[in-house]
């Protein structure tokens, strides 16, 4: 199993990297001044230097590089997992290379299941960069990991279809270049099989009755300038053409959105988990505790030693599971997905916890990168469905995959016990 990077992923790895340090790493705190220092009202404005620098990947052709098809690069997942690598260094340099969450998952919806109409309005100009969207699923009121829960409703009146409900958690939505809202909803809440009753459809950010009722926090930090506000859909009417796939086709969409989305938040923390590692090392060698630098420390050696361990290990699984979607579909390549959806934001999480331990008090403070990254690392254990969920649909697969068959059982004699003998050597 070869892991090595094609020549056309090798090169544009090379190009990324080379613009990361021209551009990128020079203007993190400019970035952060832009989006906090100024009137409270431009917050959720993207930052020039943002602006400036998007302008300037798209002129240089690094752009859409995450999407497969005829829409972006052509790249494999497997092509893409260094790209977004590299770009994960910087918890807000995808969106550079228009390759950030949710408007990637909301880019491969439409492509996939848009149709032309939609395409037209809404994925051009999200492949474009002019706009961006939001992802409307989660609700304050359920518990949304189990999807099925959700009750916000879709109901058809006439040509047009009615939504109301309460969502949270909706990723981008409070940008000012936010234009679309793509929300699920329950169209047929009788309906015998649960996985049909839920459907997505497109909403305008700016139709009547959405309502933002607030920004959510995540561990104090708002995500500014994206966003993830609690919105009220009150009576919001949106026409039948808005409907993405069909009625009862929500958790169809859903599992082809969230596979590539997953995998992509593993690439990105990869590369985070790996930029503290270095991090770590760096200023182990630059400081000095207790007579003697902190890398002369034993402790600190294992720490860095391990968190190389759990990096590789974490990389591979990604890469694998990249590898396998590519060749044999996202479905095949599911298991895999979940447990790279396990292991590596609670890697990044580990490893990101040891470089702040080494920088002490300002691994903690806004002088680093590193307090925002273990923020991000620790909310994606629950972005994309929290580990329980993954582990309970990983264990009930290998159980099915590899565990004892029944004994089949007749109406003349009770089944034998199976032995367990098989299971031993001896």
């Amino acid at each position: 199993m070869d892991f090595s990077p094609s020549p056309r992923s090798a090169a544009l790895r090379q190009r990324i990297d080379a613009f990361m340090d021209a551009h990128v790493f020079p203007v993190e705190h400019l970035y952060r001044e832009q989006v906090h220092g100024g009137e409270p009202a431009a917050r959720y404005r993207t930052p020039p230097v943002l602006q400036e620098l998007k302008a300037r990947a798209k002129a240089e052709g690094l752009w859409n590089l995450f999407l497969p098809g005829s829409h972006g690069a052509g790249l494999t997942n497997l092509e893409y997992a260094p790209l977004a690598e590299s770009m994960g260094r910087v918890l807000w340099a995808s969106e550079i290379f228009n390759c950030s969450a949710p408007d990637t998952g909301n880019m491969e919806v439409l492509a996939q299941y848009g149709t032309p109409a939609q395409q037209q309005q809404w994925l051009e100009p999200l492949l474009e960069g002019r706009i961006r969207s939001g992802f409307s699923m989660t609700e304050p009121e359920v518990a949304s990991s189990d999807a099925t829960n959700i009750r916000s409703e879709i109901r058809r009146d006439g040509d047009f279809y009615v939504i109301n409900g309460r969502k949270w958690y909706t990723s981008g939505a409070l940008n000012e270049d936010c234009e679309v809202l793509i929300v699920m909803g329950l169209t047929a809440p009788d309906h015998p099989d649960v996985h049909k009753r839920q459907s997505m459809i497109l909403v305008p950010r700016r139709t009547p009755g959405v309502r933002i009722v607030r920004d959510m926090h995540v561990f104090g930090y708002d995500d500014a300038p994206v966003g993830h506000p609690e919105i009220v859909y009150d009576n919001v009417r949106v026409p039948l053409t808005n409907m993405l796939l069909g009625e009862g086709r929500g958790f169809e969409i859903a599992q082809g959105r969230l596979g590539p989305g997953r995998i992509h938040h593993c690439m990105r923390l990869v590369g985070c988990a790996q930029r503290a590692l270095e991090l770590m090392c760096r200023r182990a060698t630059l400081r000095q505790a207790f007579g003697q630098r902190l890398a002369e420390h034993g402790s600190v050696r294992e720490d860095i030693a391990r968190a190389y361990c759990e990096i590789e290990q974490a990389r591979l699984l990604t890469l694998r599971a990249a590898d396998k979607m590519d060749r044999e579909g996202n479905k095949a390549a599911r298991d895999l997905i979940a447990a790279a959806k396990v292991v590596v934001p609670a890697m990044a999480a580990r490893v990101i916890d040891s470089a702040i331990q080494v920088f002490g008090g300002a691994g903690v403070s806004q002088d680093t990168f590193l307090a925002e990254a273990y923020t991000y690392a620790r909310f994606m254990r629950m972005g994309d469905g929290p580990d329980q969920v993954h582990l309970a649909a990983l264990g009930k697969a290998l159980v099915k995959r590899h565990g004892a068959e029944p004994q089949p059982q007749t109406a003349q004699a009770a089944p034998r016990p199976r032995s367990d003998a098989a299971l031993f050597r001896w």
